[in-house]
């Protein structure tokens, strides 16, 4: 593995710790260099039950957003349509997981769509 993502994982590692002893549900963001990626996670042992989800690869998703599948402006699609579905799905406070991404850019775009959304974090 590269030392870039081993360091992105080891900062991962240490939020996702915080957030495991908080024992609160988990906004995951995930990105690369084609697609963005957001799930809410529910609070347990294993942190594997998905409440909700939203990605660029959906083609729901994918038709509201124009050309660039990786951009500021699908970031922020991603996070009005994870914030819609997680209320929908009775969660509206959330613990944000950056997954070890500067919180800049798509995932600060993300991050204050599903705030605007009605999420709390």
């Amino acid at each position: 593995m590269h030392q870039k993502k081993q360091a992105r994982l080891r900062r991962a590692a240490r939020t996702r710790a915080k957030i495991r002893e908080l024992g609160v549900y988990r906004l995951c963001v995930h990105r690369t260099p084609r697609h963005t990626y957001a799930q809410v996670i529910a609070p347990g042992a294993g942190g594997d039950r998905v409440i909700a989800s939203a990605s660029t690869l959906e083609k729901t998703i994918a038709q509201m957003i124009e050309g660039n599948k990786a951009n500021i402006a699908a970031a922020t699609v991603i996070g009005r349509v994870i914030a819609e579905r997680a209320l929908a799905a009775g969660v509206e406070m959330v613990a944000f997981d950056r997954s070890g991404f500067k919180y800049h850019g798509r995932v600060k775009a993300l991050a204050e769509a599903a705030r605007a959304g009605g999420l709390k974090f």
